[in-house]
């Protein structure tokens, strides 16, 4: 398959929009709590005392109306969560509790107009509906308070990440560099003018190497690689072969900055310095419905040599995709048809 090569510039970095604390009420281990909670619920207002002993319809009523009012929030929600993520967290969270009772006060008084004699005979409709309307303040400032919690727990959480992640990256960036100036050092005597382009690849990437944790577009990361591949191209020349598999449009996703390069190296490294033949490396980007796969394969020596080098790239690459993309991407090597595979896999926002 001929290689179909992606012509992009090395913008200027830019972080990501963060994501609201609302999304994560869109996932789905979200929205099936919400409805085993609701379930929960009705089943509590079926077993607690009352006039009727006819507890199975109740339990139906009870979760008919929980689940139109969680869902209905949730869909509301939804809906305004543009106007929503523009407020402060504080404002946020009572505007999602004026919306929560909002829905419960319509679902209450059609629930009352359709099914007046089934739900409570010898009462009035507004005694209902405000019975209804102070289950749902009960029920929604104790969401609101598990959801602050949650909110502090996830930051913890980013934070510990972000602290190993600069802990990885100062492991990785002296032996990244030191190859790079190596790699120059040897052009400077021997091809002069290969060696000035050379020194400009290893200063921006110099410059990427030593930023913080972030992310930045596909298409960057992807030109970082490239300019680290094309430096030891001109390094082992004949030895080096290289693919590119690349869509001329890519997705507008963001990767965490230098996690491509590094399994470029590896692949380098444990692969083509150890071929006196030398061999190919390719770099594959495939886009689905729901994900982006970046593949990095190259030849390796039938018999590995013992080595840990390869854990300190892949495991900084696995750890600021996992982190940075909250547990939805992953980074996997393995062994296929006797080449080293390694794999990153991106959510598609």
């Amino acid at each position: 398959m001929p290689a179909i090569t992606t012509q992009c510039r090395v913008s200027s970095l830019k972080r990501s929009d963060a994501p609201t604390p609302l999304e994560a009420l869109w996932r789905p281990t979200a929205l099936t709590t919400v409805v085993l909670v609701g379930e929960a619920l009705a089943l509590i207002l079926a077993l607690a005392p009352a006039g009727s002993d006819d507890r199975l319809v109740r339990f139906g009523l009870a979760s008919l109306g929980i689940q139109w009012v969680a869902l209905g929030t949730l869909g509301t929600f939804y809906l305004a969560r543009r106007q929503l993520a523009r407020l402060p967290t504080h404002a946020m969270a009572w505007a999602c509790l004026g919306l929560l009772l909002a829905m419960t006060g319509i679902v209450a008084a059609v629930a009352w107009q359709m099914l007046e004699p089934a739900l409570e005979p010898a009462g009035s409709g507004v005694r209902f509906v405000l019975r209804l309307l102070a289950m749902a303040l009960v029920v929604g400032l104790l969401a609101l308070v598990a959801f602050q919690n949650y909110l502090h727990a996830r930051r913890l959480l980013v934070r510990s990440k972000q602290l190993e992640l600069e802990a990885l990256q100062a492991r990785i960036r002296p032996h990244f560099l030191f190859n790079t100036l190596n790699t120059g050092a040897a052009l400077v005597h021997a091809r002069p003018d290969e060696a000035e382009r050379v020194l400009l690849d290893l200063a921006d990437l110099f410059r990427h190497a030593l930023r913080g944790p972030q992310r930045i577009p596909l298409a960057d990361e992807l030109t970082l690689t490239r300019r680290y591949l094309d430096i030891e191209l001109l390094r082992f020349g004949e030895r080096l072969r290289l693919e590119w598999q690349v869509p001329d449009s890519l997705p507008d996703v963001h990767v965490p900055s230098l996690s491509i390069q590094p399994l470029a190296e590896n692949a380098i490294r444990h692969g083509i310095e150890r071929l006196p033949q030398g061999g190919c490396v390719d770099v594959m980007v495939e886009v689905t419905a729901t994900e982006v796969i970046v593949t990095v394969g190259n030849d390796m020596p039938h018999v590995a040599a013992a080595s840990t080098g390869h854990a300190v790239g892949l495991a900084s690459s696995r750890e600021r995709v996992d982190a940075l993309t909250e547990g939805r991407g992953r980074v996997e090597a393995h062994v296929q048809d006797g080449r080293h595979m390694a794999r990153m896999v991106l959510p598609l926002e």
